[in-house]
């Protein structure tokens, strides 16, 4: 006999969510609009959930984890919902269920879907997935400053509306590396700050050396002379020791050696900031400017080619879609599943902030470009584009001379080649039996 869902126990409170343009009772009501898009009129950071009758619907925004567990109740089903694993396990053993505990019985609400559940009962219900946010592709044409100048236009308005909704006195860092996306963030929160007639020396650019650091203090520091803007820059210094890959692991609560990396050295650098400043919280970053506008190395990936990545909508964002084969219920896909390497050691060190290459604002143009065209099936060509449009859409809109410089992840620019080497010797493997020893689990 199917049984409706008993209760539904929300860690996600009000307080958690950060939208800039209505109330979170106004957001949530948005979940029961019957217009596909509702969702899109919500600005800001949010992981919402509301029941309606016999069904609990549940979204987030591309940049935070949300995620649930079922447990087996004699009066029905409990639905328990929230941003972190071990969150969902203390609840199922407060309330006497963590013998039905298992991490990979945790299912992620897949950014930019609307994740419906009905009559929740024996067997368990297959969720159903509303799609709320699908840009067209290719839309535009080939003209890069055209190009440039929309997605600049969007980015600019997402940093300029984050602004104007915090205190003037609050003061700003960028995790910055001097690359194409920090540096365009920080530029932005710059002229939107003498925009609004506040001070720039709210702005602080924190560039992360380990043991001397890699090359982005040096990169960091060319990026800011170009601008005549070095008094924004303030280097955190850490030792190597700082670095536990195996931390970072327990943090994110996922093993993907990628995330991982980067995970260490943003706790590392978080820990810093929140050494010097006890107070900080306002934090922003770059992103998710790689996956919109496609610049991977596609080498490293064996599953990839330039034809995929070139045709296949939003992969980087979402992976191969919520139907596929490969999406992973647990995890969900591609930057929809890499959110919590930027979200989780933010949350665990009292930040919140802004990144803006993941709003939909700035997807939306990302998706419009036709990089199918503009890359002519050169990966050479595709990876230019990224410092091309960003370069020239700084000039359009902001009337600057933007500089580009080599690309490089955040975890390989912060300390030098053969440190980082020395710091993750892991395996995969055992990243993936670490997180399963949490719970008492062997690797399966």
């Amino acid at each position: 006999m199917e049984r409706l869902v008993h209760r539904v126990v929300n860690l996600i409170g009000d307080d958690d969510q950060h939208i800039l343009n209505m109330g979170v009772d106004e957001a949530r009501a948005r979940l029961l609009d019957e217009r596909p898009d509702a969702l899109l009129d919500v600005e800001g950071s949010f992981a919402l959930a509301v029941r309606r009758g016999d069904a609990v619907l549940m979204a987030r925004s591309l940049d935070r984890p949300m995620r649930y567990f079922l447990a087996k109740e004699p009066q029905g089903p409990m639905l328990v919902i929230g941003d972190r694993i071990d969150d969902l396990r203390r609840t199922l053993d407060e309330h006497g269920y963590a013998h039905q505990f298992h991490p990979s019985y945790t299912r992620m609400v897949p950014a930019h879907h609307v994740t419906v559940l009905r009559l929740i009962g024996c067997p368990d219900p297959t969720p159903e997935q509303r799609r709320f946010f699908a840009p067209p592709c290719a839309t535009m044409s080939t003209d890069l400053d055209a190009i440039g100048h929309a997605y600049v236009t969007a980015l600019h308005g997402e940093v300029s509306q984050w602004l104007a909704s915090h205190n003037e006195a609050e003061p700003i860092g960028v995790l910055f590396s001097g690359g194409v996306d920090s540096g365009a963030v920080l530029i932005s929160v710059y002229h939107a700050l003498l925009a609004a007639g506040q001070s720039p020396s709210r702005l602080k650019a924190f560039t992360l050396a380990v043991e001397g650091g890699g090359r982005d203090v040096e990169q960091g520091r060319a990026f800011l002379r170009h601008f005549d803007l070095e008094m924004l820059s303030e280097v955190v210094r850490v030792a190597a020791a700082e670095l536990d890959p195996f931390e970072a692991v327990e943090v994110i609560e996922d093993y993907k050696p990628l995330d991982v990396e980067c995970a260490t050295v943003g706790l590392a650098l978080l820990r810093a900031i929140r050494s010097r400043y006890p107070d900080w919280r306002l934090l922003l970053d770059g992103d998710g400017g790689d996956e919109n506008l496609k610049d991977y190395p596609i080498e490293e990936n064996h599953e990839l080619t330039i034809r995929s990545v070139v045709s296949n909508s939003m992969l980087y964002q979402e992976g191969w879609g919520v139907s596929a084969i490969k999406h992973s219920q647990t995890y969900s896909g591609g930057l929809s599943r890499g959110c919590v390497r930027t979200y989780a050691p933010a949350r665990r060190l009292g930040f919140v902030g802004l990144s803006p290459f993941s709003r939909p604002s700035v997807i939306r143009v990302a998706e419009a470009i036709p990089f199918a065209a503009l890359s002519e099936g050169s990966t050479k060509m595709l990876y230019a584009l990224k410092g091309e449009v960003v370069r020239r859409g700084m000039r359009s809109v902001l009337g600057v001379d933007f500089p580009v410089f080599e690309k490089r992840r955040f975890q390989h620019g912060a300390l030098d080649d053969d440190l980082f080497r020395g710091r993750f010797a892991v395996s995969p493997e055992q990243y993936r039996a670490h997180f399963h020893s949490l719970y008492g689990e062997a690797t399966p």
